[in-house]
């Protein structure tokens, strides 16, 4: 098993913490340029969960990522993966906008 980093194991251990299904919880890590990008795939009925009323609660996890890469003078920024057969309204394209004077 490879070596888990502090904000992955952070990342996982809270978000396990938060869903219904969490041994469907996997985080992934990448490192670049643009510094430490965390996948998370999680189950599609703990969607709502982690993302919170007008994604309130993604938006805090993102904030504490950025406090723990701040210790490790890392800049760390989170994707949460769409699970598959997800049900989520797309946003309809900018010409739809224009329509609505």
């Amino acid at each position: 098993m490879a070596a888990k980093y502090q904000d992955q194991e952070f990342l996982e251990n809270l978000i396990k913490a938060l869903v219904a299904n969490p041994n469907d919880v996997s985080v992934t890590r990448n490192v670049d340029e643009m510094g430490v990008l965390l996948s998370l795939k999680i189950n599609q009925e703990d969607m709502g969960q982690v993302i919170g009323r007008q994604g309130s609660t993604a938006r805090s996890i993102r904030t504490l990522l950025r406090i723990v890469g701040l210790r490790n003078n890392a800049r760390v920024n989170l994707k949460i993966e769409e699970p598959e057969g997800s049900t989520r309204k797309r946003p309809t394209s900018s010409s739809d906008d224009e329509l609505k004077l």
